[in-house]
């Protein structure tokens, strides 16, 4: 019983320590039209504001999140290049709605359907690219699925990869797109497309507008995704970054295009003008500790936990270091030999784990011999 405490005791100080977030804010906070609403900050997804960000509803086109995220990880996997050719099935030239109008048995390539997908919402592009990665759309959608449970989206399931059709069986809510938008952002590349305002294809016979108007609009906005069925009403997942601060946003069945535009940048807005991204690494750099009885002399530090965390604007961070002056062997990498302490005014911010870069493992008889005959020769 006394084991599995300390062993309990120990893991409990290997966990980072507390980050502060900040108040979440709800309806009536902040004048949002939307039924549900999410805000979000992207490195530290602290949530700013939700208005019913659980609430299983259609999700229309920004169902393509989804899809986006699918085709860039598999690029950065190296199973598919952009320059790679897709050929348009019967099925893929089928589809309407938002689309670029592909005939049977066209060619483009990865690069120009996953511009289509992401400037203008093609559907037809969407299910073309559906059946290039996994021979069908059927067993996309599977896909789809899986990656939902793997990133722990609970109230989300896909029975297509458009959103074009209002299935009672396919859904997300404005908390899981936000998340699902969220992943996508972390592919540096998919802003090369969400971030296009006017464009074309088919050596400029078509032409391209994106259906976000906040791209043109909004500063700093970097994507992401529009959607509308009769059901869904108006959805949007829009994203912006300022100063190295960046933000999602996620609007679901507004009234009007207007409407979700207005509430989206109305989110934005208030993250931008309240808040910004504090680092939880000191300027300098951390010490190497000396270290007795070990087969090296010292061990290098590096900090564990989150490596920003997200603070009102103004004050300036104080950073404070606790130490021991000496540590003795052996010791494990990663484990925690002291704490960082981010404060921000009266605050306290943040505390950071100081853990070991590399192993040290005790120094043996034979070794310690060595070392005294080592210092007596040089006396």
């Amino acid at each position: 019983m006394k084991r599995c405490l300390c062993m309990l005791l120990l893991f409990a100080a290997l966990l980072p320590g507390p980050v502060s977030s900040p108040r979440v804010l709800r309806d009536g906070d902040i004048p949002i039209r939307a039924p549900s609403a999410i805000l979000l900050e992207q490195e530290t997804g602290a949530v700013l504001y939700e208005k019913n960000a659980d609430e299983r509803l259609a999700p229309a086109s920004v169902t393509k999140v989804m899809t986006l995220l699918l085709i860039l990880e598999d690029l950065d996997a190296g199973k598919i290049r952009l320059d790679d050719v897709v050929t348009a099935s019967p099925r893929a030239a089928s589809f309407g709605g938002s689309c670029v109008f592909l005939e049977e048995g066209e060619r483009m390539s990865v690069e120009e359907m996953l511009k289509c997908i992401a400037v203008v919402s093609a559907n037809d592009c969407a299910v073309a690219m559906a059946e290039h990665l996994s021979g069908t759309e059927e067993l996309f959608v599977e896909r789809m699925n899986r990656r939902a449970e793997e990133l722990g989206l609970s109230n989300t399931h896909f029975t297509n990869c458009t959103g074009l059709f209002d299935d009672e069986e396919h859904y997300s809510s404005a908390r899981d797109l936000a998340l699902l938008s969220r992943e996508l952002m972390r592919h540096e590349a998919i802003k090369d497309y969400s971030t296009i305002w006017m464009d074309s294809i088919r050596d400029g016979a078509f032409e391209l507008v994106n259906t976000n108007k906040l791209v043109i609009r909004y500063e700093g906005c970097t994507g992401l995704k529009t959607g509308f069925t009769s059901k869904a009403m108006y959805c949007l997942a829009a994203t912006a970054e300022r100063d190295g601060a960046a933000y999602v946003a996620v609007v679901m069945h507004a009234d009007s295009a207007d409407s979700r535009n207005a509430d989206a940048a109305a989110l934005l807005n208030y993250a931008f003008a309240n808040f910004r991204l504090c680092s939880l690494r000191p300027e300098q750099p951390l010490p190497r500790l000396p270290v007795e009885m070990g087969k090296a002399g010292g061990v290098s530090l590096v900090c564990g936990g989150e490596a920003w965390a997200l603070a009102p604007k103004g004050g300036v961070p104080q950073y404070s270091l606790s130490l021991p002056e000496l540590l003795s062997a052996p010791l494990r990498e990663g484990q925690q030999v002291g704490t960082l302490t981010v404060r921000l005014g009266d605050q306290v911010l943040a505390e950071v784990p100081i853990l070991c870069a590399e192993e040290v493992e005790r120094i043996g008889f034979w070794g310690l011999f060595k070392k005294l005959a080592a210092g007596l020769i040089g006396l």
